[in-house]
């Protein structure tokens, strides 16, 4: 095998390992380009390489940010049910302490920006600031821990693995869709599917003469779609975006711990530094996704009759 070069590197450090469908007649090569295997049948199998992955196609699943995200949130789920079953009135542990200081600043966060009725929107917005950020945090690690036990596990120093599952476009973009599907949901809870309809035809532009509602109805429903369906894309792409910066960032800053000892102490200062500013970034990024979020619901659960009446 030839040697792995900067690029090599950091390309394999950005794979995912994916899981997926090669058709009939595949010929399967190795990373130095030697034909390995030719399919006699339609297999499901691990990709070896990027071209695997573009023939397996949409219906392919990224093994290790699927296993990464629901491990992550097992320890969420796991952890706070610890606290709860073992919560002491009298004599608070630290972490009761501090899940207690976190509990109350989401609530604090939630009713400073959500005025409806709704008890789902508090645990939700806890669970989506905890999710996202022990994602976020497994960024902290460094770069080649994991990847590279998970090589030496599976005895192939090609084997792709990736941990943070928030520097995988998929996961992020799928969390932007759920929010997507739930604002869908509470608008038409709130104002009916009519109302729905109403708020993309007859907004942002409206006039007192129905006929001329008819003309503007088209570009109504032109810019609110796009704003509608720009709200999870937007979530998703700047959660992504952050964090996959931050991830080649690290990956970077590893490469020049083989280019000499001056180098290598230069770049361990540069790690230790970037890890110090990253903290920040991985919680603002959770914050920021899960206040977008709970504006995104009081968007949905807004009625205009209701502001009138406040007002």
């Amino acid at each position: 095998m030839a040697e792995q070069t900067t690029v090599g590197y950091i390309q394999h450090h950005l794979a995912n390992l994916t899981f997926g469908r090669l058709d009939k007649d595949y010929v399967r090569k190795d990373h130095d380009g030697n034909v390995i295997a030719v399919l006699e049948e339609p297999t499901w199998t691990f990709a070896k390489n990027a071209e695997e992955v573009s023939e397996m196609g949409f219906m392919a699943i990224h093994v290790d940010s699927m296993a990464w995200s629901i491990g992550m949130g097992l320890i969420f789920c796991l952890g706070f049910a610890y606290i709860a079953r073992t919560f002491n009135k009298g004599v608070p542990t630290g972490w009761q302490n501090f899940i207690e200081m976190l509990v109350e600043f989401i609530d604090g966060t939630v009713k400073d920006t959500f005025h409806y009725r709704n008890a789902m929107i508090a645990p939700l917005a806890l669970t989506i600031f905890v999710w996202v950020l022990l994602m976020n945090a497994l960024d902290l690690v460094p770069v080649d821990w994991i990847p590279v036990l998970a090589t030496k596990l599976a005895g192939d120093p090609n084997f792709f693995f990736k941990i943070v599952p928030t520097t995988d476009l998929n996961v992020p973009l799928g969390m932007g869709l759920t929010v997507f599907g739930m604002i869908l949901f509470f608008t038409v809870q709130r104002k009916g599917f009519m109302g729905l309809v109403k708020d993309l035809c007859l907004h942002p532009f409206h006039a007192k003469k129905w006929y001329i509602n008819v003309l503007l109805i088209p570009i109504n429903f032109v810019l609110e779609l796009v704003s509608l369906i720009a709200k999870p894309v937007s979530l998703g792409l700047r959660l992504f975006g952050n964090m996959y910066a931050g991830e080649v960032i690290f990956i970077l800053i590893a490469t020049m711990f083989g280019a000499g000892l001056i180098l290598g102490i230069f770049a361990g200062v540069l790690q230790w530094a970037w890890a110090v500013f990253h903290i920040l970034i991985i919680t603002l990024q959770a914050f920021v996704f899960m206040v977008l979020t709970i504006v995104y619901l009081a968007q949905a659960h807004q009625v205009e009759e209701e502001d009138h009446n406040t007002h």
